[in-house]
């Protein structure tokens, strides 16, 4: 189970326990989420001990798991960098089969140099656009968030989209972005999670109020869309390939289909 956002029974009270959404509960109960809760994956872009985009990334998973999801944590260390050898190391076909049984995702990233981290990256290149003819991110939901060092800024967030709307995934208008993330949250001296990890929580303020925004946004985006998914990305192209070739075409398939044609047509 990745659910290393989960307090110790020490703390006796969390402020992500109990929030007044009182609509996104009434939702939660007329579609039923307690007999299917919608399945959530979290990813964080940093290696760092105190990472606060990981700090952020828990805080997610606790309003989501208290709104009745089941929210998985991917940790990224060991994660090897992209290449053409590794598909068969634990920590990708980890990220892999995570991303296959979500129907939605949030994503946490630092922004570094004015763009995402590398870390983030590369847990996205392991997902790929296409695996045989399956689309593994289509369809799902997306929240996109990012943490600054300094004053705030959009650059990180701007380029999730961009990869979220590559990923054929449905990002939700709103979005979260916090200056000076080492100033707006508060650790808990001599307190670890069961990665070994500081634990940290995010202090009272509007940016906090904007994480529950778009926490309570992203909860009703995925409930209301995750039966219609299916039906919201069927695409005209791919049922003419389905009727002319009987199924979707995998990516290898449809280059040497390409050179073949070209070498006939010669």
């Amino acid at each position: 189970m990745n659910k290393p956002f989960r307090l110790p029974s020490s703390i006796a009270t969390s402020w992500t326990t109990g929030l007044e959404l009182d609509g996104a509960r009434a939702l939660g109960k007329q579609f039923n989420i307690a007999a299917r809760p919608p399945k959530v994956l979290v990813l964080y872009g940093s290696l760092r001990k105190t990472s606060f985009s990981r700090l952020l990334a828990y805080e997610y998973a606790r309003i989501l798991e208290d709104l009745g999801c089941d929210v998985q944590v991917f940790d990224p260390r060991g994660l090897p960098i992209k290449d053409d050898t590794s598909e068969k190391d634990p920590k990708v076909v980890e990220l892999r089969d995570l991303s296959l049984w979500s129907e939605g995702q949030v994503w946490v990233s630092p922004e570094q140099h004015g763009a995402i981290t590398g870390t983030f990256k590369n847990m996205i290149d392991w997902i790929p656009l296409q695996l045989g003819s399956v689309r593994p991110t289509q369809g799902r939901t997306l929240a996109v968030s990012q943490v600054n060092g300094g004053s705030q800024s959009f650059n990180a967030v701007n380029t999730l989209r961009i990869l979220g709307r590559w990923m054929r995934m449905v990002t939700i208008p709103n979005q979260s972005s916090i200056p000076k993330a080492w100033t707006e949250f508060e650790m808990i001296e001599g307190l670890e999670d069961e990665l070994g990890l500081p634990v940290g929580r995010l202090r009272p303020s509007s940016f906090r109020e904007r994480v529950i925004d778009v926490a309570e946004e992203f909860f009703k985006f995925t409930v209301l869309l995750r039966d219609q998914s299916d039906f919201l990305v069927d695409r005209y192209s791919e049922r003419e390939e389905k009727r002319a070739k009987g199924r979707l075409l995998s990516q290898e398939e449809k280059e040497k289909a390409d050179i073949i044609a070209q070498v006939v047509n010669k």
